[in-house]
């Protein structure tokens, strides 16, 4: 396969979310590293529950909402490994220890215990991305500010011509990031879970934020995508996007269920 040399600019970088431990809160920073397992750090840490034995182990807010109230953090800040959880009262309990552990194991009701992956644990693609004008769309229909965190992306695009879902014309195709970093291959749409109705720092549900998202385009919004280069990518970097041609093998971008 090749990419096309002409390019397209479509926005630029507006913000970057990394989340260290599964479908717990995530941390803005200005700054990242792609790696061939997506956004360096992001999701490489998970709850698994030790009683499930089938192939989606992993404690998520899905069956425990509360989870995206937890916060974690790396000793002097940053977007290091995570050491530290802030628990929704406010204790600060080391990420390995049992305190942390039996703290969810009671309030989720069954056994977990912490496993890292350097692989990272993704339902879907490695990279998730959504346009800024498809969030002010949902705000618009909800009648209210919605958190960017609901919908818990690693990468925040300002498309340039402000259309809403945007993101859905880049499947297929390839965005890239700065003069010479990452290459993205975009793979799907985002369908959204009940996660969107949550509140990122108190977890109370608001089902509107998800009907909306259902009645503007199908329970879409954002798309997935598959490292084809990896690179550094900051805030304010240019975004363009690329065409794929295929040499005539088949081609398959989509990223793997993890």
């Amino acid at each position: 396969m090749r990419m096309d040399s002409s390019k397209a600019r479509i926005g630029r970088i507006a913000a970057i979310y990394q989340h260290p431990i599964k479908s717990m809160s995530g941390r803005r920073i200005d700054s990242g590293s792609i790696d061939s397992h997506g956004l360096a750090g992001d999701r490489r840490f998970a709850f698994r529950r030790t009683g499930e034995h089938g192939g989606f182990p992993w404690l998520t807010a899905g069956r425990f909402p509360k989870l995206v109230s937890y916060r974690p953090v790396s000793d002097g800040g940053g977007s290091g490994a995570p050491t530290h959880v802030v628990t929704p009262s406010g204790e600060r309990l080391e990420v390995w220890s049992d305190a942390l552990r039996t703290e969810l194991a009671s309030s989720f009701g069954s056994d977990v215990e912490l496993m890292h992956l350097s692989h990272g644990m993704f339902d879907d693609g490695a990279v998730s991305i959504i346009a800024t004008s498809t969030i002010a769309a949902i705000e618009r229909d909800c009648g209210f500010e919605v958190d960017v965190r609901r919908f818990r992306p690693n990468l925040v695009v300002e498309a340039v011509d402000g259309r809403p879902y945007c993101e859905d014309d880049w499947i297929g195709r390839v965005v890239a990031i700065g003069s010479n970093g990452p290459l993205i291959g975009i793979t799907l749409r985002d369908v959204r879970c009940s996660m969107v109705s949550l509140h990122p720092d108190t977890a109370e549900p608001d089902r509107r934020v998800q009907q909306s998202v259902v009645r503007l385009n199908g329970n879409c919004a954002g798309v997935y995508g598959v490292v084809m280069r990896t690179g550094d990518v900051d805030v304010g970097d240019e975004v363009h996007l690329l065409d794929l041609h295929s040499s005539g093998e088949n081609d398959n971008l989509r990223g793997d269920h993890a």
